[in-house]
């Protein structure tokens, strides 16, 4: 089976099909329906052949439905019939937990995605849940997110953001009782020094989820188990 992930970001689109090497990336933003984003990534692909399609979508995902539109992008992603658009089946995910599902290797595994917010996800023993952590309150009024998201990044600077960063790993992989934590997103690369217990995930490893949707042992149920 041929799989076409596609990476929905605030800036671009990544495309990618298995069997292939070449990135596409298309630009996206405020203006980015998912008719418009559907077309695009037509025109964009081209001549690709695929049998079925993962999408990691910027938001919340219950279900393998859009529970909430994107901050970033335009309106109409809630309800959309994404199978229909493609004439393909279709899965979406989360986007961090895409790039969380192509990240494990075994045991519990947080997944912290650094970028214009915080993103997140947890696997536990080959079972995949997605997280909101971004928002639970941290300190002095506000989020894990209005610290170690972009917004934090501006009005911290960088080396605030870097010692906010290890202290909010410390607390999660705590907290969550985590083997590990993967670091992943834009500003994961910011860090000088990763936090103990940590290491960098890559954007690749989105793609590396987007298939594994798509494995016989990955199940689309509410306990999304898969065997790495």
């Amino acid at each position: 089976m041929r799989i076409l992930v596609i990476d929905i970001g605030g800036t671009h689109i990544k495309m990618l099909v298995s069997g292939h090497k070449k990135l596409v990336k298309i630009p996206s933003g405020p203006k980015m329906t998912p008719a418009k984003m559907v077309a695009a990534v037509r025109a964009g692909t081209g001549d690709w052949k695929y049998d079925a399609v993962s999408i990691g979508y910027p938001g919340s995902v219950v279900h393998g439905h859009p529970i909430v539109e994107p901050y970033h992008l335009g309106r109409g992603w809630v309800g959309f019939d994404f199978n229909k658009a493609f004439n393909r089946p279709v899965k979406i995910i989360n986007d961090a937990a895409m790039q969380a599902l192509g990240s494990y290797q075994g045991g519990r595994m947080l997944f912290l995605g650094l970028g214009t917010g915080l993103g997140s996800a947890l696997i536990v023993d080959n079972v995949l849940e997605p997280m909101e952590l971004a928002h639970l309150p941290y300190k002095n009024g506000r989020s894990y997110e209005d610290y170690v998201g972009l917004a934090g990044l501006e009005r911290h600077g960088k080396k605030k953001w870097r010692h906010e960063v290890k202290e909010v790993v410390q607390q999660l992989k705590t907290a969550l009782q985590a083997d590990y934590v993967v670091l992943g997103g834009g500003n994961a690369k910011l860090l000088k020094k990763l936090p103990p217990g940590t290491r960098l995930g890559s954007n690749a490893n989105a793609f590396q989820g987007g298939y594994r949707l798509w494995t016989k042992l990955y199940s689309g149920s509410t306990h999304k188990r898969f065997v790495h």
